[in-house]
């Protein structure tokens, strides 16, 4: 030892220099150092609302099966197979509102955190339950995504039922109502039309034939167990009156969904053209990863998006979007959030659904604005 150098200064000499040699691995920490986590299942609010005829909602399913040590994978298709196949819920599944044509098309993706695998279908038609098909690209091939016939094709090949029609009398009630206002045989420009459309869409909404969250559908489902494992899915019926064939966020991974098993989990419901153009769900988790909290991380994503919308036929009166988008967040130790474009909109406060130890709530989601403009 230099008789310069105290021993103060020695021993933080040594210490810096042990750092250096063991890598940079060692000089910086990851995002989310703990293996152990607060075991929690977030989601779109109507994870906390239907039932099927049964005695649990979907957050209450998956959780109950994720903390009994079941794939939180698996837990969580369970927990959105209720909601698939309750035909009150007309956004999702079975009884979803369907396309311009009268056919109810259904997206899904699933992402599974440890294993690093994923999967999704699009424009499926004729099965109920998307989400299990979607685990079944997944599982059973070398792909992420299957669309339109091929994915019924598959479905059908690894044993899964095919329907001729998945309308219930709901749906194709409110196809007709929507067809008998809006009399597409005009065929008016595109912009005259899809002023139209929404006007028409509007009106069935203030009149409660159809519940607003439902013209844009879906629900997500993001979990993670005590050992901070983290999967997701989301599933939907898609946009009301689509063209047939228009794909949303829903299936598409970055967009509607992105798991990283090494940070978190998001997912999203509302419009999903604008969770498209800024791969939202990715961004959040990327956020996450460079140490922002679950809602700092979703509140960014919801800047992106405002900040992306200048078409005049996507703003209100007050220049802000008229469309709603929501995201449900979970980090790798539990830690969760709901967030949302909008606190309230038509008179309503915005929320989310959660179940943890404490067991099923619902709660209100953190809004970017305040209330939505009426129009």
């Amino acid at each position: 030892m230099s008789p310069r150098m105290s021993r103060r200064d020695f021993v933080k000499t040594s210490a810096a220099a042990g750092v250096l040699a063991a890598g940079p691995a060692a000089a910086q920490a990851p995002a989310v150092a703990s293996r152990s986590a607060r075991p929690v299942v977030v989601s779109s609010a109507n994870g906390n609302q239907y039932k099927n005829g049964g005695a649990k909602t979907c957050v209450q399913e998956a959780f109950d099966r994720m903390v009994k040590g079941e794939d939180v994978l698996d837990a969580l298709i369970a927990g959105v197979n209720i909601v698939e196949l309750d035909p009150l819920d007309d956004s999702v599944g079975y009884g979803g509102l369907p396309n311009g044509e009268g056919v109810v098309q259904l997206d899904a993706s699933c992402m599974h955190g440890p294993r690093k695998r994923a999967g999704a279908v699009a424009c499926l038609e004729g099965v109920r339950m998307p989400s299990k098909v979607a685990q079944a690209v997944m599982d059973q091939t070398d792909h992420h995504l299957l669309v339109g016939q091929g994915a019924q094709d598959f479905a059908r090949q690894v044993g899964f039922a095919i329907e001729d029609d998945l309308n219930t009398e709901n749906s194709r009630q409110q196809w007709l109502e929507w067809k008998r206002r809006l009399d597409p045989s005009r065929w008016l420009d595109p912009q005259k039309r899809s002023e139209e459309s929404w006007r028409v869409t509007r009106e069935l909404m203030a009149e409660g034939r159809i519940d607003p969250s439902h013209v844009y559908g879906t629900i997500n489902c993001n979990g993670v167990n005590a050992k901070g494992e983290v999967c997701g899915v989301t599933t939907t019926s898609g946009l009301a009156w689509k063209i047939p064939g228009r794909v949303g966020d829903s299936p598409i991974l970055g967009a509607g969904l992105y798991v990283d098993g090494d940070v978190g989990a998001a997912g999203s419901t509302g419009r999903g053209e604008a969770n498209l153009y800024g791969l939202s769900s990715y961004l959040i988790v990327e956020n996450m990863r460079r140490g922002m909290s679950p809602k700092d991380a979703g509140m960014d994503a919801l800047k992106r998006v405002k900040a992306a919308t200048i078409e005049k036929r996507l703003l209100n009166s007050k220049g802000e979007p008229r469309f709603y988008v929501k995201f449900y967040i979970v980090n790798r130790k539990g830690e969760y959030a709901g967030v949302g474009m909008y606190a309230r909109q038509d008179g309503k406060d915005q929320t989310f659904a959660v179940c943890t130890e404490k067991g099923p709530e619902t709660l209100n989601l953190e809004g970017l604005l305040g209330e939505a403009a009426s129009e």
